[in-house]
């Protein structure tokens, strides 16, 4: 498999439109690399395994990572109230502000609206000034009641970090992981990360007109590396290297309700799934234009990372997957939602209506013909970054539907549920998004 593996990655980015990849693998005490592809469009810059891809929320596992290194270290506990370490911190909800934890944080549980993209500036203090202007986050869901994507929570927990240590996120990251594993490929500011290759994020093929996010959205998604790097991270949770307890962060904190895009609970920071019976803990990361994906069994030992710039790179990400922990593992990794065969008799006129929580809106209609139709608009400081997008919008039973994404053309699902107190909900993308109109 390892010696066939860089000739089908060449052959997926091009069936998936991915400008450039690289993966890295771990099995039976050998890691395996592998890249393909360009990282710029523009350059014609190889692709190679050393080049760093900007990982996203995978970031997040590394966070969650360094804040239970202080709960080992007695500095804090997962119940820990936020305002006992940062005073100062508040959020809309005044109840939410007294006892929102880091459990609720590191598990996604907060309810805080969670998608708030700002620029506070390349300062040091970039990240406190995110964390003050989360006063006026409104609440998504009651605190603790249900799993919501918060990327406000964990740039909150990056704060939390900087107060404890008394160092910058991004130091603090350096000293409590990278260094320990050796980590050379691994960097968080653009004036490092340009030392080295790196990927451009690409769109419709053509490179995306900013690099990267600000530098306030650190803790939440701004590592780039190089796969065998976040390979290497993975390995730690596995055998050893950064904390006495590593599985305490595999333990279910709760479950997703719509468990067909990334998996069944959360636990803290990762994904928690089950394949072919074997437990596998995993995150994505999607920044302008570059995705990644990063996969562990615990069982078996295995972990795998891999890096795109662009295309259709979650089914590309998905193809990789499902040939190789065939191979290595023979795991099989479920199959992608889509629409059913048969038509399904769905009434649609209850789920209509507007969705919207920061950064983002929904809009379901109804059309003459009784068909769905769906709208997405970004808002916020990135709505200039993504044009509007409309998709049908197909039933697969009762409060489960699927859509295709105009741009990558992945098939994503989409449940409604509500909550004890009637509140309508969509949960899509990870984010449990209330009706408001």
């Amino acid at each position: 498999m390892a010696g066939a593996m860089g000739h089908r990655l060449a052959e997926l980015i091009a069936e998936y439109e991915v400008p450039g990849s690289a993966l890295a693998y771990w099995h039976e005490g050998e890691l395996h690399e592998f890249a393909a592809g360009m990282l710029n469009v523009d350059t014609g810059v190889e692709a190679t395994t050393d080049a760093l891809y900007q990982i996203g929320s995978v970031t997040k596992v590394w966070t969650a990572t360094l804040i239970m290194q202080q709960i080992e270290q007695g500095r804090l506990t997962l119940d820990t109230p936020v305002v006992e370490v940062l005073p100062e911190f508040k959020v809309a909800d005044p109840e939410v502000t007294k006892n929102v934890t880091i459990r609720h944080l590191l598990s996604h549980t907060s309810g805080i609206d969670g998608d708030q993209f700002i620029d506070t500036g390349r300062g040091d203090d970039c990240v406190e000034k995110y964390v003050a202007a989360c006063a006026t986050l409104a609440q998504n869901h009651p605190l603790g009641v249900t799993q919501s994507y918060c990327n406000s929570g964990f740039v909150i927990a990056g704060l939390v970090l900087e107060r404890l240590t008394g160092k910058r996120w991004d130091d603090v990251l350096r000293e409590g992981i990278c260094e320990p594993l050796g980590l050379t490929h691994t960097w968080t500011l653009p004036e490092d990360v340009l030392r080295f290759r790196a990927a451009m994020g690409h769109e419709a093929g053509a490179t995306v007109p900013m690099w990267g996010l600000m530098r306030s959205m650190g803790p939440a998604g701004l590592i780039c590396a190089r796969p065998a790097d976040v390979v290497a991270f993975g390995r730690a949770h596995l055998e050893g290297g950064l904390l006495e307890n590593a599985s305490a962060m595999w333990e279910p904190q709760v479950d997703i309700p719509n468990p067909y895009t990334l998996g069944k609970q959360w636990g803290l920071g990762w994904i928690l799934d089950e394949w072919s019976g074997r437990r596998v803990i995993s995150h994505g990361g999607n920044t302008i234009g570059q995705h990644a994906m990063l996969w562990a069994v615990p069982e078996t030992g295995t972990v795998v990372c891999v890096t795109a710039n662009g295309g259709q790179s979650g089914a590309f990400t998905r193809a990789v997957a499902t040939e190789l922990f065939a191979e290595l593992d023979g795991l099989t990794v479920p199959a992608e939602l889509s629409p059913p065969q048969t038509p399904v008799d769905v009434d649609v006129t209850p789920y209509a209506g507007v969705y919207e929580r920061v950064g983002s809106r929904m809009t379901l209609s109804v059309l003459d013909d009784g068909t769905a139709r769906l709208r997405l608009e970004a808002t916020g400081e990135l709505a200039a970054l993504q044009e509007p997008e409309e998709s049908d919008f197909v039933p697969v039973e009762e409060n489960l539907f699927v859509f295709q994404a105009p741009v990558t053309r992945d098939w994503l699902a989409a449940v409604f549920f509500e909550l004890a107190d009637g509140t309508r909900y969509v949960h899509l993308g990870a984010r449990a998004t209330p009706k408001v109109s």
